[in-house]
């Protein structure tokens, strides 16, 4: 299978489909990654539709998504590959079994690592799925190290197991980093990126959003539910709302059978939109009356 060759509109319309409704900026950003072989670097508040963007991009190329989620102590292991020890020594001791005393230790040792006692972490999965849409998510979550690990793979769309031989991408996989800045990521990285910064989405296209992505909605719910959630991030929260919050709230008052946002539901259903009981307490001691009025 080739990789889909897309014209820029055709990308962004292909995006639209999907319901992620791109920037123009975004939209273009994407198409050169695609067109240029380059990894794109998405960097932004939580809530921008960094990662909802990788997985647009799967749905509108037809592609498989293979998501590498970063944490504190990620290390090549858990990102890269494994070997199935538990299979290894049951084959270990039916060899054994089978030698009647007589087992050859370097044909073992040989034949314990067989592919198909290979386990693909994602990296590798992506290196061996050709081609797919390759999701490294949060990678300021992970060290410096695996930052400098990370960086040899997507230069080289390949990877050296010892144990194994080489494995080489037959097209490297189109790769999407999502960063929360809670750490500055290594320029080294960035330089072999493009780049793009991901803010909120202005009101016009948070409601654009909200249609797309909760069918039935009216345009009145909306257009209140993108001016609350947008006077929402204007507060000192802990978590601000993003998009997924926008449309959580929004498809909440719908099943309430809601057309308009009013104070007491706004209150009754504000953990759709605020994850933390000190932003609720901020935000009603604030007043939701007000809020709504903006």
């Amino acid at each position: 299978m080739e990789r889909p060759t897309l014209s820029q509109d055709e990308l962004a319309r292909s995006l639209e489909a999907t319901g992620y409704l791109a920037d123009p900026e975004l939209a273009t950003t994407a198409f050169l990654a695609m067109r240029m072989g380059k990894p794109l670097f998405c960097e932004g508040e939580p809530g921008t539709g960094k990662t909802s963007l990788a997985k647009a991009l799967a749905e509108a190329l037809g592609l498989t998504l293979i998501r590498l989620q970063c944490h504190e102590g990620i290390d090549a292991a858990q990102a890269l590959y494994d070997w199935d020890f538990g299979r290894q020594l049951l084959h270990l001791r039916a060899l054994e079994a089978a030698s009647d005393g007589h087992l050859d230790a370097e044909q073992a040792e040989k034949s314990l690592y067989d592919e198909r006692f290979l386990l693909d972490r994602p990296l590798l999965r992506a290196l061996r799925t050709a081609p797919c849409v390759l999701l490294v998510d949060e990678i300021d979550r992970a060290d410096d190290e695996f930052e400098a690990f990370l960086l040899q793979v997507l230069d080289e769309a390949s990877v050296s197991i010892p144990e194994f031989g080489e494995i080489t991408a037959r097209q490297p996989p189109i790769t999407v980093l999502t960063s929360n800045r809670t750490r500055e990521v290594h320029d080294a990285l960035k330089r072999r990126c493009l780049y793009h910064w991901l803010e909120h989405p202005d009101l016009a296209r948070e409601v654009a959003i909200l249609h797309s992505r909760v069918p039935g909605i009216g345009d009145a719910l909306a257009h209140q539910v993108a001016t609350a959630v947008r006077g929402l991030r204007e507060l000192e929260l802990l978590k601000p709302p993003g998009v997924a919050e926008s449309i959580d709230w929004a498809g909440a008052l719908l099943a309430l059978d809601r057309d308009v946002l009013d104070a007491q539901t706004a209150a009754h259903t504000l953990g759709a939109v605020l994850k933390y009981h000190e932003d609720t307490d901020r935000v009603l001691a604030a007043g939701l009356e007000n809020l709504l009025a903006s």
